[in-house]
């Protein structure tokens, strides 16, 4: 295979490589099975749970049907500093949990608010007759940052649910303690039955929320499963299937978490669970059923619950997080002693760069105020770092540029014998003392970087709502004007709008095209190569603005960069003559 055929092949599949990225982060993925009962491959295989009933059991009775108009729902509040959770004696849980420091829009003072509008309480159990997300609970204590509530059931089983808000020392801030204590009041074995624990409801951010990152998951102690919410919406690019009313997945869950962009409720039970559930809900009634902004998602961890010997107790306990995905909060090891730091979803390998990346972003900004500062001051460091790698794949460029007419006539040559051209191509190189992988390697080392940077902007909530310049929210697209709606959910774009950092990138990719050396004389490759950067322009456009500036900052140092190495003096290649070959640096385009 020619040269000319093998960069096509190379591009090809780049571009390819690119599609199914696009189409996996924004289309629909492939239809989901309801119901999954097999554990992960990595997973410590779960058995099939032996029936709680022992053969001298009573029953437990079922419940009549709650009167809901016998009890009046009443509140409690816990309050700190980071948040306001409100709990309800409908279903003795929490029904809202309010983010002080974090504003639900830009402009406005209303707070964040996990679980609103909401589904189910947060950590109500779910179908479990009597005390159930619908049974009413008496409030037994109440303080600034304690609540205990009371249900009995039949004068047979007596539910204690205790909640207790952490910090100040003792846990994060964001969390809270939740102990459930079952007593048997009969005389009798009573058997309890399987339960389902609600995480609460996560809904789109704002209108422009497409959803791509709002997704349930959980760890089972060696790896994360996550499901999209579009996952269960049924009709996809390639699908017309129903929605699924759930998606129930049967595995250990050390932790199990519901999120968005920015923010994650995440549970952890003192003693693993058996087996998560994943509902798509509507959250907004009011607009049309196929608009993804009406829908929100809920999960629901399921655990086993030991039966109860004659007038014996037993406990459930587990810690809630609600709050924003700080990879520092989260990876603190003293309140988060499970891995919770992998619902940031930063991967195994470019997590390394992405956490890097984060770190020195963060302590840039403690001297720093302005994070659009701090983007830029990382990703110049990032640039200096990478420095002698970019520089050597400029030399190898202009390398590769010196030989190129020779390789030119190796190819016109033997176009008829590729084994004689492959073995002259290789031998003026080797004359040469040219690599002609030198200017990938280089470039390679770099993009674990790069993708380190796009994941961690995606997801770094200090950046939200957070200004510089003309962009008033470096988390969301720097938009001047916007034109009204479109469908391209391919593309990830919701809205029509007039966005400048993107083009500015764009610009900058073009620009520092024209000012680099090229190896190759082949138009059809140089064509491409001109295309490359409206095409990566076009899927970059309704991206974070954070990401577009770094993008723009790589690129005009890039510019900068290669001005000053095409003023070095052209290099003296060893099997070049005196007078041989002149100078094909690329003259400044008029």
């Amino acid at each position: 295979m020619d040269k000319k055929n093998a960069a096509i092949g190379i591009l090809l599949l780049i571009a390819a490589g690119v599609s199914f990225y696009v189409s996996a982060k924004f289309g629909p993925p492939a239809t989901t099975k309801p119901r999954v009962t097999a554990a992960p491959a990595s997973a410590t295989p779960v058995p099939t749970p032996a029936p709680n009933t022992p053969a001298a059991a009573t029953p437990l009775p079922a419940a009549p049907a709650p009167a809901k108009a016998a009890h009046e729902t009443q509140f409690a509040n816990l309050d700190n500093d980071t948040v306001h959770v409100r709990l309800t004696t409908t279903g003795g849980a929490i029904d809202t949990i309010e983010l002080k420091q974090h504003k639900a829009r830009l402009g406005q003072d209303d707070p964040y608010t996990i679980n609103a509008p909401s589904n189910a309480p947060i950590l109500s159990f779910i179908d479990f007759p009597g005390v159930d997300q619908q049974s009413h609970y008496d409030i037994v204590t109440q303080s600034p940052t304690e609540v205990v509530f009371r249900a009995v059931l039949d004068n047979h089983l007596e539910v204690t649910r205790h909640y207790q808000l952490l910090g100040n020392g003792k846990g994060d801030p964001y969390q809270i303690r939740a102990e459930t204590t079952f007593h048997n009041l009969s005389a009798q074995p009573l058997p309890l039955p399987r339960v389902y624990v609600s995480l609460g409801c996560i809904s789109p951010l704002n209108e422009n929320d497409t959803g791509v990152y709002i997704n349930a998951g959980y760890y089972d102690g060696s790896s994360t499963t996550f499901t999209r919410r579009d996952s269960l919406s049924g009709a996809g690019f390639f699908s017309s299937s129903a929605p699924l009313p759930f998606v129930e997945k049967t595995a250990p869950v050390v932790w199990a978490t519901v999120k968005n962009q920015f923010f994650a409720a995440i549970l952890t039970p003192d003693q693993p669970g058996v087996g998560f559930k994943i509902e798509r809900v509507k959250v907004n009634p009011l607009l049309d059923s196929a608009n993804r902004l009406a829908y929100g998602l809920t999960g629901q961890a399921e655990f086993d619950l030991k039966p109860l010997a004659a007038n014996a107790s037993s406990t459930w306990g587990a810690t809630y997080f609600a709050g924003p995905k700080e990879y520092r909060r989260l990876a603190k090891s003293e309140n988060f002693a499970h891995d919770e730091d992998k619902v940031m979803e930063f991967g195994w390998f470019s997590g390394i760069f992405s956490k890097l990346l984060l770190t020195i972003m963060t302590w840039v900004h403690t001297w720093l105020p302005s994070w659009g500062w701090a983007v830029v001051v990382t990703t110049l460091f990032l640039k200096l770092v990478t420095l002698p790698f970019t520089l050597m794949a400029s030399r190898s460029a202009k390398h590769m540029q010196k030989i190129a007419p020779l390789l030119k006539e190796i190819r016109e040559k033997y176009k008829d014998n590729p084994a004689k051209q492959q073995e002259a191509m290789m031998r003026t190189y080797k004359e040469n003392g040219v690599n002609p992988l030198g200017g990938c390697i280089p470039v390679l080392i770099t993009l674990p970087f790069f993708f380190g940077f796009y994941a961690m902007l995606q997801s770094a909530t200090d950046l939200r709502f957070a200004s510089f310049l003309w962009v008033k929210d470096l988390a969301a697209p720097d938009t001047v004007v916007s034109f009204g709606t479109v469908t391209l959910p391919l593309l990830g774009l919701t809205h029509l709008s007039l966005n400048i950092l993107p083009l500015l990138m764009g610009a900058t990719m073009i620009y520092q095209m024209r000012i680099t050396p090229s190896p190759s004389t082949d138009p059809a490759q140089a064509a491409m190569m001109k295309f490359m950067p409206l095409v990566y322009m076009l899927f970059c456009y309704n991206f974070a603005a954070a990401l577009a500036l770094y993008s723009t900052i790589n690129g005009l140092f890039t510019i900068v960069q290669q001005k000053i190495v095409n003023r070095l003096p052209e290099p003296q290649l060893p099997g070049e003559k005196t007078g041989a070959m002149k100078n094909v640096t690329p003259k400044k385009r008029k």
